[in-house]
């Protein structure tokens, strides 16, 4: 699949990193490689540069113009004078032959290859994310990709609910074939159906009681009975490179009347939230609706005893590549647009009651949103 340039022909534009970790550089090549190599779109031709290690996987999976050996221009570089050549002097060599001093690199291009270009005479500009803007607009094959690592993580995570209500209550734990039941055990479980489906998930949250109360807490030791216990799942494709995202809070035993309400109250604003998304929406405008229905409840936010609580996070990110990329549902907040793929993921977290974060994945539309979670959300398991 042909993509435009992102540079004016007089511009070109020019990566030296690795595919694997680097998502722009990944959906302008379609090429995983996990060490640095060099892309440039020079004059609207998209070219790569590979090691000879490389080269026969570039031709024959990349979707560029044309793939140039690094053996090669070394070669010539070396011809030229410089006596052992680098990146940015293979760079020089394809620059110079067609005329091109100013250079488009993305904001986290590597300080070492930029000053070395600007010691040759080479004008930068960096531009931020997101540097391909259609990133964030998803196609439909795009769409599908992350509705199937969807569906994996609901596989994984009614797995893990599954063996929850297997457990029994002790006191204030929960036991499973006699032993506690940990977080990481559901973890490793969740992490293994996911790996059945070729995806991958890392720092995979099941967290309970006063952990779930840090958002971004992983959780560790044995699972509480009768606390919430939140689930966040987002792994990614190992085909597609897609991402998924999803969150679900749970309860093994009994919720006491006031964690009751407090989950009906995040389930509710994340419901509402969802309706108000449509193209042309302001993100910002979703978010402080969330954080006003919530003061109007009674859930107030701010810093007690030196720990936040209430809402303090914002309420939604877009998914593809990236598990968080553009646009925003935020205090900063991005207009939404037919095609973004986002989450709508409010919270409550309040040390001593306990946390409720609900999360769905939703598709942007002309008129609204299609929801692709399709996951219960059930809160006690019995």
């Amino acid at each position: 699949m042909k993509r435009a340039a992102a540079a004016q022909p007089d511009v070109a534009t020019l990566f030296i990193a690795a595919s694997e970790l680097d998502s722009n550089l990944y959906y302008a090549t379609r090429f995983v490689a996990p060490d640095p190599f060099i892309y440039l779109e020079v004059k609207g031709e998209r070219l790569l540069v590979m090691s000879d290690l490389e080269m026969d996987r570039a031709k024959s999976q990349a979707s560029v113009d044309r793939v140039l050996s690094y053996s090669e221009l070394e070669k010539k570089a070396k011809s030229n004078g410089t006596k052992e050549p680098s990146s940015v002097d293979i760079v020089h060599v394809i620059l110079r032959e067609a005329k091109v001093r100013q250079l488009l690199v993305p904001a986290n291009f590597p300080f070492i290859h930029a000053t070395r270009l600007q010691e040759l005479g080479y004008s930068m500009k960096p531009k931020r994310d997101p540097f391909y803007e259609r990133r964030v607009v998803k196609t439909a094959e795009e769409v599908r990709c992350i509705e199937t690592a969807q569906r994996a993580t609901e596989e994984a995570v009614a797995a893990a609910h599954a063996t929850l209500k297997q457990a029994t209550i002790r006191g204030a734990e929960l036991w499973l074939d006699g032993e506690v039941l940990t977080s990481e055990r559901i973890k490793k479980l969740i992490n293994v159906k996911l790996m059945e489906r070729d995806c991958v998930a890392q720092h995979t949250i099941v967290a309970g009681g006063e952990q779930a109360c840090d958002p971004h807490h992983e959780g560790t030791g044995p699972l509480p009975a009768n606390r919430s216990i939140i689930f966040d799942v987002f792994p990614r494709s190992a085909n597609s490179r897609y991402f998924a995202d999803m969150s679900r809070t749970v309860i093994r035993g009994t919720a006491s009347p006031e964690l009751k309400r407090l989950y009906q109250t995040v389930k509710d604003a994340q419901e509402e939230a969802i309706t108000k998304v449509k193209d042309g929406a302001d993100g910002k405008k979703i978010h402080q609706g969330i954080l006003d229905r919530f003061e109007k409840a009674g859930y107030k936010t701010g810093l007690v005893d030196g720990r936040m609580q209430g809402y303090f996070h914002g309420t939604g990110h877009g998914v593809g590549l990236d598990i968080h990329e553009a646009p925003r549902i935020s205090r900063t907040g991005s207009l939404l647009q037919e095609g973004h793929v986002v989450t709508v993921e409010p919270g409550l977290y309040y040390p001593g009651l306990g946390a409720v974060r609900i999360e769905d994945m939703v598709l942007v539309t002309s008129d609204g949103c299609r929801n692709l979670t399709d996951f219960p959300k059930v809160f006690e398991l019995g």
